[in-house]
């Protein structure tokens, strides 16, 4: 794939830390959609937030009284859509798994695909989970 050139002017971001709680979910995708209005990556870009995010409000230490997730969002028109989502560490509570639906990172590795995602980090330092969009050409 031959690399796009994306001029700083056209690169636009935000970064927004949240408390620790399920119900900020919304107010992601919110802030997400303002940013990503009229990009042809939009809907992809929110839902991938939104699973990051839920991942860190339900799995980590996020979710303890005084927590909180860090949200970013990298837009470079004609290049890339970049998400990430920071969470406080600690174990990831497991939960049941039923077999017969996707789960939040199976989503993501469908949307993004394979490669173009990760998580970095552990539970004593927290954790940055992201997943990278590539501009339809």
């Amino acid at each position: 794939m031959m690399a796009r050139s994306v001029s700083a002017a056209d690169r636009r971001t935000v970064t927004r830390s949240y408390p620790g709680q399920r119900g900020q979910i919304r107010l992601v995708r919110a802030a997400l959609a303002l940013l990503l209005d009229g990009c042809p990556l939009g809907a992809d870009a929110i839902l991938i937030a939104s699973e990051l995010a839920a991942n860190a409000v339900v799995h980590s230490n996020s979710a303890a009284p005084g927590g909180s997730f860090t949200v970013r969002a990298e837009v470079c028109p004609g290049a890339y859509v970049r998400i990430e989502v920071d969470d406080q560490g600690g174990q990831w509570a497991p939960r049941g798994y039923e077999l017969d639906r996707p789960h939040g990172l199976d989503l993501i590795d469908a949307l993004a695909g394979t490669g173009n995602w990760g998580i970095h980090g552990d539970a004593e330092r927290g954790r940055t989970a992201w997943a990278r969009l590539d501009w339809p050409l």
